[in-house]
């Protein structure tokens, strides 16, 4: 979907769309991730209500020409062989189907190549029909009034029949009277439940087929489920240990994932701060302040130990649960024996040494920093905003997460790291190798050093 945005629609040959894109002087893109597919323009306030409807004919009126989707077929599938050929672009997205088997966020974000040529027209427009409803979407805008970006919704978008019972109110155009915005009470329709089931989608078969090209189940379904049941299902986290056999590669791989926290889940602005004390990186870095060269992948693995190459952690964060973890990158001479055993260790040490006070003051800083200059950027914050209301149904203020992350003391960092790996953990963690020897069992270094998930 994001590779056929902005082509040809039933208003605009893909000539006058690649003109019109051209004319902004900006920049207009189209990205997708595992629960979100953003539509997003960067350019002169005066060309807002042509990029507006420009989003509004892609999202609405997309063609879907044969011979449209036959040049990105062949530009995506050079794109899969790309990434599956680099560990360091495949591993994340292979970690997510092994945390989350044969279910929602485990399901394949990048198309498995021999289901490609299974897309086609009504497949996508199958898939437009099914998801992008007006209760689905979020129109965000930044360095722009209001008002006048909610007259260019109303105005482009205002004619999509919503499944909800009631019109959003943020898509009403301003009295005519004085041109003021009236009062806004109602939520808006992307938080209402929908009024009536729709018929199956041809695309779901699709997805589940792809799904079983990884991790095939002998469960037969019964019934195939509606949108509803989809875009409603829970992640559940499944967890396990796969090896991947690569004699050609120089380095070894290891990702080490655990069960998380929701975007909802107060404490996840305690687990953040985990995230940047462990911190990490590669072990060629220019340094400096706020490179992180004092957390704890530093100071502990990257500078004790020359043979790795990174080590890091990280935290993918969902509506309804995350993905945090570890990941390490070594040399083929590195013993793979040692590597969860490193790793085990520094993870042991959030749950049973004191943490102190200067180090934990350092990565609230850090983090409220990073979100602060993050926000700098405007089309970082205009998708920050969307992303905020579609999930939250509001803005959540920086202020207000840095004041949230203030509060997180050390009390808080040994609580929280007990629930995802010590002994609150959901369960078992999520090992994923790729290279020439596998790292070994796991259970055992887990009881050594005091870890949950058994």
């Amino acid at each position: 979907m994001d590779r056929m945005a902005f082509k040809t629609t039933t208003n605009r040959s893909g000539e006058e769309m690649s003109s019109a894109v051209d004319s902004l002087g900006g920049q207009i893109l189209c990205s997708s991730s595992r629960e979100t597919i953003m539509y997003q323009s960067s350019h002169f306030h005066s060309a807002t209500p042509t990029a507006v409807s420009l989003l509004a004919d892609t999202v609405q009126n997309a063609a879907f020409l044969p011979e449209e989707l036959e040049t990105v077929r062949d530009g995506a599938a050079y794109e899969i062989r790309e990434i599956n050929a680099k560990p360091e672009l495949v591993m994340p997205e292979l970690l997510h189907q092994l945390a989350y088997q044969n279910n929602t966020l485990g399901n394949p974000l990048l198309c498995p190549e021999e289901r490609l040529d299974v897309i086609n027209g009504d497949l996508l427009r199958e898939y437009v029909k099914t998801w992008y409803r007006p209760e689905r979407i979020v129109i965000a805008g930044a360095g722009m009034e209001h008002q006048e970006l909610v007259d260019l919704a109303y105005k482009h978008f205002g004619d999509m029949k919503a499944t909800a019972s009631a019109p959003s109110p943020l898509l009403q155009p301003s009295p005519s009277t004085n041109g003021a915005s009236s009062s806004r009470t109602n939520p808006p329709t992307h938080l209402l439940p929908p009024s009536s089931p729709a018929s199956p989608s041809l695309y779901k078969t699709i997805t589940t087929a792809a799904t079983s090209l990884f991790h095939p189940s002998p469960m037969q379904t019964t019934a195939e489920p509606t949108w509803q049941e989809l875009a409603a299902a829970k992640a559940r986290y499944t967890g396990g240990h796969q090896f991947i056999y690569r004699p050609d590669l120089d380095m070894t791989h290891v990702y080490l994932g655990f069960d998380g926290l929701s975007i909802h889940d107060e404490d996840i602005y305690a687990l953040a701060t985990i995230q940047i004390l462990l911190g990490g990186g590669g072990s060629f870095s220019a340094g400096g302040p706020g490179k992180g060269m004092y957390s704890r992948l530093y100071t502990h693995v990257l500078n004790l130990h020359s043979s790795i190459d990174h080590c890091s952690a990280f935290h993918h964060i969902y509506n309804d649960t995350s993905l945090f973890g570890l990941q390490l990158v070594s040399h083929a001479h590195h013993p793979v024996s040692s590597i969860l055993p490193l790793l085990a260790h520094q993870l042991s040490l959030l749950l049973y040494h004191p943490i102190p006070r200067t180090e934990l003051s350092r990565a609230k800083n850090q983090l409220m920093s990073s979100l602060v200059m993050a926000l700098e950027s405007r089309s970082v914050e205009v998708e920050d905003l969307g992303r905020q209301v579609l999930v939250h149904g509001r803005k959540v203020s920086v202020q207000e997460m840095c004041e949230k992350i203030a509060r997180v003391d050390a009390a808080d960092i040994k609580r929280v790291a007990g629930r995802i790996f010590g002994g609150g953990m959901s369960g078992p963690p999520s090992v994923l190798v790729m290279g020439k020897k596998d790292v070994g069992e796991w259970a055992g270094v887990w009881r050594k050093y005091g870890l949950g998930g058994l």
